[in-house]
């Protein structure tokens, strides 16, 4: 992958950090070398429900899946929809294709590298659903850049979800919390907060899987969790 220079916030520089941390398993980089190529989006071309699963269907992409639990389950819940990964940790693609495998998922394509490659290919108004779940936070004020939730990125959420669609924010960090409000309340002739009070971001909603780093962040460090539903205008 190729590093990207750092920006003004409203840019869609991306791949921030390291790539890869323990060394894969046999068995998975078995799947990485066998199975990726066979669920990978396409390196060039314009990214379609009709070139990645042959034939229409509702999209729905997951930026930073972690390790493909999330993805893995709403895919599994709605089987007659089709789901884009992308993820630039190759621990993490490893530990989704393993999900994929598993659940024999013929409605998941993955992508090991920069999600913002893979949406910029998306044909506008194609997804019905966009998830960014607790990504990196950078929390010190000076990398407030290097975070997904900024200017650049939520143009571009806006352009590719259809109207109606939605996009799923989560986040353990208050920093991030804080700013990506901000950034929200920017994008309001894009974005309607789909909010009924305390409950709405309290409390995980219903088809809202858990993923294992939520689960960690609540039960091993006891953070409390946010979740927000942006519907697209």
């Amino acid at each position: 992958m190729t590093a990207h220079k750092e920006g003004d916030p409203t840019t869609l520089n991306r791949l921030y950090g390291r790539s890869q941390g323990k060394p894969l398993r046999k068995g998975q980089a078995d799947l990485v070398e066998n199975l990726l190529p066979k669920i990978a989006v396409p390196t060039e071309g314009p990214v379609t429900a009709e070139s990645l699963f042959g034939h229409d269907r509702p999209l729905h992409f997951e930026i930073g899946f972690g390790g493909g639990e999330h993805l893995a389950q709403r895919a599994d819940l709605l089987p007659d929809h089709g789901f884009i990964g992308a993820e630039p940790f190759v621990n993490g693609v490893a530990q989704a294709l393993g999900h994929v495998r598993d659940g024999t998922l013929a409605n998941v394509r993955l992508h090991h590298g920069d999600a913002l490659e893979v949406l910029q290919r998306i044909p506008d108004g194609a997804l019905t659903m966009l998830y960014l779940l607790h990504p990196d936070p950078w929390p010190k004020a000076r990398h407030a850049k290097r975070r997904m939730m900024n200017d650049g990125p939520l143009e571009l959420f806006a352009a590719k979800l259809k109207p109606g669609g939605e996009f799923r924010f989560g986040t353990d960090h208050p920093v991030y919390l804080r700013h990506a409000l901000s950034v929200m309340r920017r994008h309001t002739e894009s974005f309607e907060w789909r909010v009924e009070g305390r409950q709405s971001w309290e409390n995980r909603p219903g088809g809202w899987s858990e993923t294992r780093y939520e689960h960690k962040a609540r039960t091993v460090y006891g953070h409390e969790v946010w979740y927000f539903r942006f519907r697209r205008l």
